[in-house]
């Protein structure tokens, strides 16, 4: 089984209106369908590109604004799926529940379904300054080319969850982004390539790029989107399937092969799945 994935990296502007972030997302999402891509991922905090509308007074969105565009944005992200018949990975989007504010990843099926997974490992500066929720639970999303989980920035840097994400079944882990400098993004890149190592899975990831100088927060971004693989015969020596430039506003392309991961999980040079010592250590499942 093969699955063909693009990343975009999403060049973050300001913005006067809700239909200027609707072109530009379906933008991205009909060059992947040019490229024939069966799924998309988009950035984490992409929409807080919605809070440099500002509120008519010179003034940016808060954060505590941001799920009132909830709808708008499931109605988007839907029509974009049904319409091009891929699995979209919107980015992640700030959802409200009760008193509490989630940062949710949504996949976007072609039928029009949508599944969320809501970040489990929150930063400081999200609890801090936007007074975000972690997620409760790890779900893992069954698809016609396979099963998959969304993990998102932070999340990626916590081996444990990846682990059990792997023992759910998911082969390919989707990473939605968003740094504001090199050491963040390294931090996030790296432990990418650890976990598509330690569970021999694929991970494709992709950070915002550009800068919304209204917004607090989001005023600086360092992103690039990557795939990668484990580090094994059948794939590239680095890993690396394929990467973008740096902060350029872009979209990367690259076909994924199950069939080797199952192969190298087997046969491989190594086999990290299959040897972790559980007899030593707590498997998580």
């Amino acid at each position: 089984m093969k699955m063909r994935v693009s990343a975009v990296q999403y060049h973050l502007r300001t913005i006067r209106s809700f239909e200027e972030f609707a072109a530009q997302s379906e933008h991205y999402v009909k060059t992947a369908e040019e490229f024939g891509a069966e799924f998309v991922l988009f950035p984490e905090f992409f929409t807080t590109q919605l809070m440099s509308i500002g509120n008519g007074q010179g003034q940016a969105l808060t954060i505590n604004d941001l799920p009132d565009f909830t709808e708008r944005y499931r109605e988007l992200f839907v029509a974009l799926a049904k319409r091009t018949k891929m699995h979209i990975i919107g980015g992640t989007h700030v959802t409200r529940q009760g008193d509490r504010l989630y940062n949710t990843a949504h996949l976007f099926y072609p039928d029009g379904t949508v599944g969320e997974q809501a970040k489990l490992h929150i930063t400081p500066t999200e609890v801090q300054e936007w007074n975000m929720t972690p997620g409760e639970g790890l779900q893992v999303f069954e698809t016609e080319k396979g099963t998959i989980a969304m993990l998102t920035c932070y999340d990626i840097e916590f081996p444990e969850i990846v682990r059990m994400a792997k023992a759910k079944g998911a082969d390919v882990i989707f990473c939605p982004s968003c740094t504001d400098d090199r050491h963040g993004f390294y931090r996030v890149r790296y432990t990418s390539h650890a976990r598509a190592v330690e569970n021999q899975v694929y991970v494709v990831t992709t950070g915002t790029v550009g800068s919304l100088p209204t917004v607090d927060f989001m005023r600086a971004n360092y992103g690039q989107a990557a795939v990668i693989s484990p580090n094994d015969i059948p794939f590239p020596p680095r890993g690396i399937l394929v990467e973008g430039e740096i902060n350029d506003d872009m979209i990367v392309t690259a076909d994924l092969d199950l069939e080797l991961l199952y192969e190298v999980r087997e046969r491989g040079s190594v086999t990290t799945w299959r040897d972790r010592r559980t007899d030593l250590y707590p498997d998580w499942n």
